[in-house]
């Protein structure tokens, strides 16, 4: 049985396995220009984050129709269900789908479907993120949040992600302060490809209470010194650091460091189905690769469903946990 954990950074679009986009496609009528799925996940092979980017937003064409979202939801359930996951909270990017003319309400009642019964059906709960493109203009990500207004009980929070670079979480300030407005979570992806300063900057200008990736931040020993005394979480995403470069090997990352230092770091899969794994997956390569202990991934577990936006459900929450403190690895 799989170490119990809860997956906090997932972009559901990042699941698309190479099988389902052909399968998808066919059933939508999309031509892929690959001619089967082993040229297709040849392609899964980046220098830099926006090598990934153009694949990942070309792929999603074959996103049409409500079920095409629920298939890809279910499918993502079922990896991760296998994987020990029990909680999953689940980035969605709506302005990739409405700029190719797919309703919103296509994309998040296709989702609400699948995630609607992921308890019963895979043992496993669920938040919902609203993310906005950050290489994208802020009125649009304005205009977003307003689309996604009829749909508020769905969505737990917001996000930011997409090209980082010269795209600093400032540019989002207005949407932010309105989704605070609205009672929406606000996390933000930091100090991946971008600078420590971004992940002061969305704490500071867009009141985050989580940062996605964050791994930079170890340059600047003042902004590790509050994340610790903040408790504010961490995403981190090993196996996508090594795919885009962000280090060079996974024996090179700073999650151990990061634990060392006092850090709330959790361990998840971003985009598993280009990056090579999913949340067990990871687990497995850090431990591996980083000679982690029981102990330091009982520690992982933990802070995994302590960062969640679990709050509303305390007693779920609280069983989670006694599941990872009961966890015997010697199984």
């Amino acid at each position: 049985m799989p170490l119990p954990k809860a997956e906090l950074h997932l972009h559901i679009e990042g699941t698309l396995e190479p099988e389902l986009a052909f399968a998808l496609a066919a059933r939508n009528g999309v031509t892929l220009p690959y001619a089967d799925t082993e040229e297709l996940r040849a392609a899964y092979r980046f220098g830099d984050l926006q090598s990934f980017l153009d694949l990942y937003y070309a792929l999603m064409a074959v996103l049409r129709t409500p079920e095409d979202f629920t298939a890809l939801a279910d499918a993502y359930l079922e990896r991760a269900a296998a994987q020990g996951v029990r909680h999953a909270e689940i980035f969605f990017d709506p302005q990739a789908h409405t700029a190719r003319g797919v309703p919103f309400a296509a994309v998040i009642e296709g989702l609400g479907a699948s995630l609607d019964r992921s308890e019963e059906r895979y043992g496993i709960s669920t938040r919902l993120i609203m993310c906005f493109l950050r290489d994208e203009s802020a009125e649009s990500a304005l205009a977003t949040l307003e689309s996604a207004r009829p749909y508020l009980d769905r969505i737990t929070g917001v996000g930011l992600d997409s090209a980082e670079a010269g795209n600093p979480p400032a540019k989002f300030r207005a949407v932010y302060e309105e989704a605070a407005r609205l009672g929406l979570r606000r996390v933000a992806h930091a100090g991946e490809e971008g600078p420590a300063a971004y992940v002061r900057e969305a704490l500071d200008v867009l009141g985050v209470e989580r940062i996605d990736h964050g791994l930079r931040c170890m340059e600047d020993p003042e902004l590790v010194a509050r994340l610790v005394r903040e408790r504010i979480p961490l995403t981190l995403c090993p196996l996508s650091n090594v795919r885009l470069r962000v280090v060079d090997t996974l024996a090179d990352h700073p999650l151990p460091a990061m634990l060392d230092a006092g850090l709330m770091v959790t361990v998840n899969s971003d985009d598993p189905a280009y990056f090579g794994g999913y949340a067990g997956d990871n687990y497995d390569a850090v431990r591996e690769a980083l000679s982690l202990g029981p102990e330091q991934l009982r520690t992982l577990a933990r802070q995994s469903f302590e960062a969640s936006f679990l709050e509303d459900d305390e007693p779920r929450r609280a069983r989670y946990l006694a599941e990872v403190e009961a966890y015997d690895f010697r199984v």
